[in-house]
């Protein structure tokens, strides 16, 4: 007989887990603390890889649905220099492993393909316990609780469940994200638009700070502007002040080019702060009887193209080994865990690094389509 399975958040990973348990006729029920599926939008564009993301899709039976809501052309990219020159454009044929969809259709699918009822909406975890003999009791913000038979933390950065197996809390990364929109770019900010960010992705780096964009459905750009700068430097801009706040971001980029500056000057929708927390690089733990982790609850790590894809794999590989051993739940996490643990502490290690480039002499136009090459982009 399964046994049921709780899961703590309705993001990308516990989706795809109760996706894949769903096909497999295993009991799951998803507690999600959002009140509905449209309470928040769910971020921007995610490239979702052959090597992870789209095996996730396959297993759980949804690859089709995938490929109907890949926005064409997006996986061009191109490289800038701060002053605008550009250094590397690669156009979308078609034949990228990584095509691009919006964070918030790609959920969508994995919602609709659940049965009515799975994902209870509401219900914001505000502590675990263990009870004994692989159980654990669930607790909500409105008090009530639920006992699970195995319980799954899909619940991210700060999850509620990690603590039953792993002391281990988040620390900042040292850089942060200021998000920015710029709407009907092709014609409000046509500089931003065709000059600089064209039909895909651009990025201009730069030591210790970097303006990444993206072109999503229409004509929306969605831009990062990373800065390697400490908490307090930004705990003192008050970001509730969307021209000081957007005035003080931009003085960072003074001598940029203008279609690159416009990124952060023109935007349509105030500044939104993204800071950047990590769990330890080889985060693990020992085996605890009815519990585990996935995504980013597992392994947090600072933004590297991976993050979405990662948990992803961890539901699919993780419903899969409890599907091939029903009668054997411990083996079952067990196998997975063995492979999910030096999996993410790789991917953290050698992405990850990337990331920390901002901080290097190196992360310049030049350096990063070294590292393009190196990869075999």
């Amino acid at each position: 007989m399964h046994t049921p399975v709780t899961i703590t958040g309705a993001g990308l990973g516990g989706l795809t887990l109760a996706r894949v348990l769903y096909v497999h006729g295993i009991p799951v029920t998803v507690y999600e603390a959002d009140p509905s599926p449209s309470t928040r939008t769910q971020g921007g564009m995610l490239d979702i890889h052959d090597y992870n993301g789209q095996l996730a899709l396959k297993a759980a039976g949804l690859i089709d649905e995938f490929h109907a809501i890949v926005i064409e052309g997006r996986q061009a990219m191109r490289v800038l220099e701060r002053d605008g020159t550009l250094q590397f454009e690669e156009a979308d044929d078609g034949t990228g492993g990584r095509p691009e969809v919006m964070r918030g259709e790609l959920r969508r699918i994995l919602l609709d393909s659940l049965a009515a009822g799975t994902v209870r909406w509401g219900h914001k975890v505000s502590s675990t316990r263990a009870l004994g003999e692989g159980r654990h009791e669930v607790t909500f913000a409105d008090g009530t609780t639920v006992i699970a038979g195995l319980l799954v933390g899909a619940d991210g950065a700060w999850s509620r469940v990690r603590p039953l197996l792993s002391t281990a809390t988040p620390e900042y990364a040292g850089t942060s994200f200021v998000e920015t929109y710029l709407f009907d770019a092709d014609t409000r900010h046509p500089a931003a638009a065709a000059t600089a960010v064209g039909g895909g992705a651009m990025m201009a780096p730069s030591p210790g700070k970097e303006i990444f964009a993206h072109r999503e459905s229409g004509d929306t750009l969605h831009a990062y502007v990373a800065l390697t700068k400490p908490q307090d430097w930004f705990a003192a801009i008050d970001f509730t002040d969307a021209a000081r706040a957007t005035a003080r971001i931009a003085a960072e980029f003074d001598g940029w080019a203008p279609e690159l500056t416009a990124l952060i000057t023109d935007s349509d929708t105030a500044p939104v702060l993204r800071p950047h927390y990590a769990l330890p690089v080889e985060h693990r733990w020992d085996r605890v009887p009815g519990v585990t982790l996935l995504g980013d609850a597992a392994h947090l790590a600072a933004p590297n193209g991976e993050g979405a894809n990662l948990a992803m794999l961890d539901g699919a590989e993780l419903g899969q080994a409890l599907a091939a051993q029903p009668d054997d739940i411990e083996a079952a996490i067990t196998e997975y865990e063995q492979v999910m643990f030096p999996r993410s502490t790789e991917v953290a290690t050698f992405e990850g690094a990337e990331v920390h480039r901002i901080d290097s002499d190196d992360n310049t136009a030049q350096g990063l389509i070294n590292m393009f090459t190196e990869k075999g982009r």
